[in-house]
């Protein structure tokens, strides 16, 4: 693998209804600042022969036109919230000029969710010109292409959500995590030696769902991972004024940024 081609990109670093919200005038809603303009939160990891999507969101197509995304090997979702899934016919791209099924890595409660919003594309014999997928429990750590993969299960809301511990063959680690309020203490044990947190921070104060910026921060400093970076951020935060008050070592996230998986 070249260090060279193996890297990150995050495609949406927003919550489920995205910043600018719909009919709000608030100050980072009205801001001219790019990096407040967030799409639903999903990832993009590539290396030197594999590229994983991460959720397929209702921005997916806007998403890959702007970072010039034709192709994946794979998408692995974290949970079946809608802002992780409704993108899912967007695929069809992806599946055009290929004999192979792609893979969809998840839960085998997001696959029924898929499955039961997405049934056509489930059907015995599908040959369309629309998704073919090929459904891969995750139960345990798994490998696609030169990344292992390990499911990292937490706790958000009712539904079932893991996220993700991602290690390239050259040995860097980073985990995403983009919707959690609380994680197990058996998860935090999986998270040793990180060079990248990737956490849901969704506001200063705290939510019944989501943690807030100062809970993500102290899962940080627990791990204490080489590097910190903030995602699902609502409108409640400026870009600016947030990466401003961060302690060494974390920044936010915001949608285009690209990080190389490689220790400085």
């Amino acid at each position: 693998m070249s260090l060279d081609h193996a890297y990150l990109t995050f495609l949406g670093t927003g919550t489920s209804v995205g910043v600018p919200v719909i009919g709000c005038n608030c100050p980072v809603c009205k801001s001219n600042d790019p990096h407040n303009n967030r799409t639903r939160s999903s990832l993009l990891v590539t290396t030197g022969e594999t590229t994983v999507l991460v959720d397929s969101g209702p921005d997916l197509r806007e998403q890959a036109l702007r970072e010039s995304v034709s192709s994946i090997d794979a998408v692995i979702y974290t949970h079946s919230h809608l802002d992780h899934i409704v993108g899912f016919d967007e695929l069809r791209a992806f599946c055009w000029g290929k004999k192979e099924p792609l893979p969809l890595y998840a839960t085998v409660s997001c696959l029924d969710d898929l499955k039961n919003m997405f049934g056509w594309a489930f059907q015995k014999n599908n040959n369309s010109g629309y998704v073919r997928p090929a459904p891969r429990p995750v139960t345990a750590e798994f490998r696609i292409g030169d990344l292992t993969i390990l499911p990292l299960p937490v706790i958000h809301g009712s539904v079932e959500t893991i996220g993700f511990l991602f290690e390239t063959d050259a040995h860097f680690r980073f985990a995403y995590l983009p919707d959690v309020k609380s994680i197990p203490d058996t998860t935090i044990a999986m998270m040793g030696n990180l060079d990248l947190l990737i956490i849901d921070a969704l506001r200063d104060s705290p939510h019944s769902t989501h943690l807030s910026v100062p809970e993500a921060l102290a899962i940080s400093e627990k791990l204490s991972p080489r590097k910190t970076l903030l995602t699902h951020i609502s409108h409640d935060l400026d870009h600016e004024s947030l990466a401003a008050k961060l302690p060494e070592g974390a920044s936010p996230a915001h949608d285009g940024l690209r990080v190389n998986l490689q220790r400085s």
